[in-house]
């Protein structure tokens, strides 16, 4: 009986402390002029950033003005990431020719070294279909990430409009859907 009581008593102890974690870590949404702000970089114009890709050219954000561009923070072992590059690819496909593209942007510490065998190597599932990544992978850190706010997680996503402002910034896993909506309301 006793035994009982102590896991029964441990459970929830542990099920009130991530309550309280959880409620500590999440990212405070802001209220300004009756609508829902989840992040202060949300309408401000796109940093001002030069990635390198995998052959160590500079690719500067602002050669894709006139584009909807969605910037991916992304890397190699995270599990989430993985889940959402078959979606980047489909999107990547069916957007393109609207004026859309992603940037697949790696932080990985070993940087290229991590990132360039992977994606040599790895093929996704795509509607039945094994495909490579099919936009542009660049290379990222701290410096780069600060410079959108920094990041709490990957993936983590920015929508930038034709006009180089940022609309959207998605943490974490989402839908297709939702990322598909924001993406069609740009073009």
């Amino acid at each position: 009986m006793k035994k009982v009581l102590l896991i029964v008593s441990t459970v929830l102890v542990l099920v009130i402390a991530t309550y309280f974690a959880d409620k500590a870590t999440r990212v405070k949404t802001k209220v300004s002029g009756g609508t829902v702000k989840a992040d202060a970089s949300v309408g401000t114009p796109a940093p001002d950033v030069t990635f390198k890709d995998l052959d160590d050219k500079e690719v500067p954000l602002s050669q894709y003005k006139g584009k909807v561009v969605l910037v991916n923070f992304w890397a190699t072992w995270c599990e989430p990431c993985q889940i959402e590059i078959p979606w980047l690819i489909e999107m990547q496909q069916k957007y393109s020719d609207k004026g859309f593209t992603i940037l697949g942007v790696d932080v990985d510490d070993e940087g290229k070294a991590a990132v360039a065998p992977f994606v040599a190597k790895e093929r996704f599932n795509v509607n039945g279909q094994k495909l490579p990544m099919n936009y542009p992978i660049l290379l990222g850190n701290d410096a780069v990430a600060d410079k959108f706010g920094g990041l709490l997680g990957f993936p983590t996503s920015f929508l930038i409009s034709r006009d180089g402002k940022i609309i959207k910034k998605v943490q974490g896993l989402v839908s297709y859907d939702e990322i598909a909506k924001a993406i069609e309301a740009q073009l």
